[in-house]
């Protein structure tokens, strides 16, 4: 074996364990971002049950037997009687 076929050889070693450590390390990484995808994929899941359980306190209080039940006993409001009633016409 002469020297440059040696040093070519070792080149390739070198190159080989050089690959090897950077595919671990790039693994690791990969393992790692997985690691905190999941946790926004639950974070994300946990939202979506919030908004749903938003969406139905949203309809609950919007719904207009609700609203007119509270207007009637809480703020003492009543439907006006006809002569209260006054139309203005432009």
């Amino acid at each position: 074996m002469n020297i440059y076929s040696l040093g070519l050889f070792v080149m390739v070693v070198v190159s080989v364990l050089v690959t090897a450590l950077a595919v671990a390390y790039v693994k690791h990484l990969s393992r790692n971002e997985f690691i905190v995808l999941q946790g926004l994929q639950h974070e994300r899941d946990r939202m979506d049950v919030e908004w749903g359980r938003l969406q139905l306190e949203l309809s609950t209080l919007a719904d207009p037997a609700r609203i007119e039940r509270v207007a009637r006993e809480r703020l003492q409001m009543r439907r006006p009687k006809p002569a209260e009633v006054h139309i203005l016409w432009p």
